[in-house]
């Protein structure tokens, strides 16, 4: 078998941390995991920094990585942040996004679709984050998009998650339209409002998070 790399490893601890495999606080056993990816400590170290980075484990001197899961509360205060932050990326990009950024973006959605019809959430989901790191790009703005990026990776899992729910990639690709056809209009305010109602996690998304949430084994 090919050996991991760091980041085939984070993914693969991330969706099974978020999923309930390893419980909030338990350690994560160096040695055990090398074995099971059949990887040297080094890239397995390099995935452990990366999941400290996105807030899922949490690195303590001398005693080693621990999982940490948050909160129902905390993780619903992050996608209202990166609502508003994705907001902001969509209002600037509407005004300064360039034609050969617009066909990047198609070309992103197009790839979005691709996946959807052949209902490969997983596939979805890594074109999705492409799609929206454009809109980062675009909006013509370093700090802000380091900021979304930021915690883009940390609710990455999360958001993940929410596409194997039924119907969300098809609802998810009817707003990547609307996003689309409002950045190829120059219409800030639309532009802006479509990825706030895209990203944030009201009403029946919200329980389908919290269902999917507790499933796995979190707790508030």
């Amino acid at each position: 078998m090919p050996s991991r790399s760091a980041d085939e490893i984070r993914e693969i601890l991330e969706q099974r941390i978020v999923e309930g495999e390893f419980s909030d606080g338990e350690r994560l056993d160096e040695v055990t995991l090398a074995t099971r990816f059949g990887v040297s400590r080094t890239p397995l170290r390099e995935a452990l920094r990366m999941l400290a980075g996105s807030g899922l484990v949490e690195l303590i001197p001398r005693r080693g990585a621990f999982v940490r899961h948050p909160g129902v509360v905390e993780l619903v205060e992050m996608f209202e942040v990166m609502a508003e932050l994705e907001a902001m990326c969509g209002r600037h990009a509407a005004r300064r996004i360039s034609p050969g950024a617009l066909a990047e973006l198609s070309v992103a959605a197009r790839a979005c679709e691709q996946a959807m019809e052949k209902q490969d959430p997983d596939a979805y989901y890594h074109r999705n984050e492409e799609f929206h790191q454009l809109i980062y790009k675009a909006a013509g703005n370093s700090f802000l998009a380091t900021e979304a990026q930021r915690l883009q990776k940390r609710l990455r899992p999360f958001r993940r998650m929410q596409l194997h729910a039924r119907g969300r990639m098809q609802q998810s690709m009817r707003e990547h339209t609307g996003i689309l056809k409002a950045l190829e209009a120059g219409d800030s305010d639309v532009a802006a409002a479509a990825l706030r109602s895209h990203v944030a996690v009201q009403g029946e998304r919200f329980h389908d998070l919290l269902s999917a949430y507790e499933t796995s084994g979190k707790q508030a």
